[in-house]
């Protein structure tokens, strides 16, 4: 044998040995990073959409980060496993997900009372208002309603936005206009308003915009970069000013089962990122979304508009049936109540 041969078999050696000599170091350290607690949050939306790295995923690392490490939180989006997205909350109840954010309006008259923000002209315009605002409904009104999950936070996002073909500035532009509408009572303004609501997953919004099935869509600002809105529609009317025409509300819920298994600490973990704190950090993020969306939909050339308040009002007086609608089918959940519970909080949080 060389020198040379020599020399690299030492090396090779010193190498070998000082690897073996670092091994249960190395070992050690990935025990103590392996966690205790592996939770799956499944979602509807796509890995790149703004709910998923704006809000879920920063929560869920709040969240691992406050355990110490001893909870990870696992996104699968797109509905990856499995079922559609009407199915996330019995997901969440039975337990083929640890946690799921979805729509209570997806599933159309089983939350009836939650329901009360999303009727017409209720909500505010910001999202972080109308977020506090369902939260604190929860609180006193709704632990009965999702009694099934443990709910993390429910909140509501800013205006939903009118994104149309053809401009809409009064009441009359609305008449006949076919247009994507994200909640039942959304649908019932929209015919009370002379315009046609189709229901529809958010998802299939761009298809259907292509192929001339619908005139347009109502979603807040946030969602148009998901599915390319502002490729399809050039105009584009919102309310300068609450009340609204629509919001719709969500929910971060866990399989009670789950949370309830965990020992003591790691819940605290867990609520300490949730009820206000986390709808909070969800309408932000839809607040901020709005105006960098907003501004972008500006430089692309679009359009627009803002309805002021006295053709609001023209609206307002138009959807009034549905509202009335409501009331009468909710006497048996104290309907008035709820609405009157609602704005009061919504009066309360606004400019917050």
């Amino acid at each position: 044998m060389g020198p040379n041969a020599r020399r690299y078999g030492r090396r090779a050696f010193l190498t070998s040995a000082a690897a073996a000599l670092a091994a249960p170091a190395v070992s050690r350290f990935a025990r103590a990073q392996t966690p205790e607690v592996v939770l799956k949050l499944h979602h509807f939306l796509a890995p790149t959409s703004n709910a998923q790295v704006r809000f879920l995923a920063p929560w869920a690392r709040r969240v691992e980060k406050e355990s110490g490490g001893r909870i990870r939180i696992e996104l699968y989006p797109n509905m990856h496993l499995g079922g559609v997205a009407a199915q996330l909350y019995d997901q969440a109840r039975d337990g083929v997900a640890d946690i799921v954010w979805t729509l209570p309006g997806l599933t159309p008259g089983r939350f009836p009372k939650i329901e009360v923000f999303e009727l017409p002209f209720v909500a505010n315009t910001s999202a972080v208002s109308n977020a506090q605002a369902v939260q604190a409904f929860y609180e006193t009104q709704l632990r009965d309603e999702f009694k099934e999950v443990h709910p993390i936070c429910v909140w509501a996002h800013d205006q939903g936005v009118i994104h149309t073909t053809k401009r809409v500035a009064t009441l009359a532009d609305m008449k006949g206009l076919k247009l994507r509408a994200p909640t039942r009572l959304a649908a019932e303004a929209l015919k009370a308003l002379g315009a046609n609501g189709v229901t529809m997953p958010v998802m299939q919004v761009p298809d259907a915009l292509s192929y001339k099935v619908i005139d347009g869509c109502m979603v807040p600002w946030e969602v148009v970069p998901a599915i390319k809105v502002g490729d399809y529609t050039k105009f584009h009317a919102e309310f300068a000013a609450a009340p609204v025409l629509y919001t719709a509300t969500f929910i971060l819920a866990m399989n009670r089962r789950r949370y309830d298994s965990l020992p003591g600490d790691l819940k605290k973990a867990i609520d300490r990122h949730s009820g206000q704190i986390a709808a909070q950090a969800a309408g932000k993020m839809w607040d901020d979304q709005a105006a960098t969306v907003a501004d972008a939909i500006k430089e692309r050339g679009n359009t627009i508009t803002q309805i002021d308040k006295a053709e609001a009002e023209r609206w307002q007086k138009a959807t009034q049936p549905v509202t009335d609608a409501w009331l009468k089918a909710s006497k048996n959940i104290g309907g008035e109540k709820l609405l009157a519970d609602a704005k009061a909080l919504l009066a309360k949080y606004r400019g917050s």
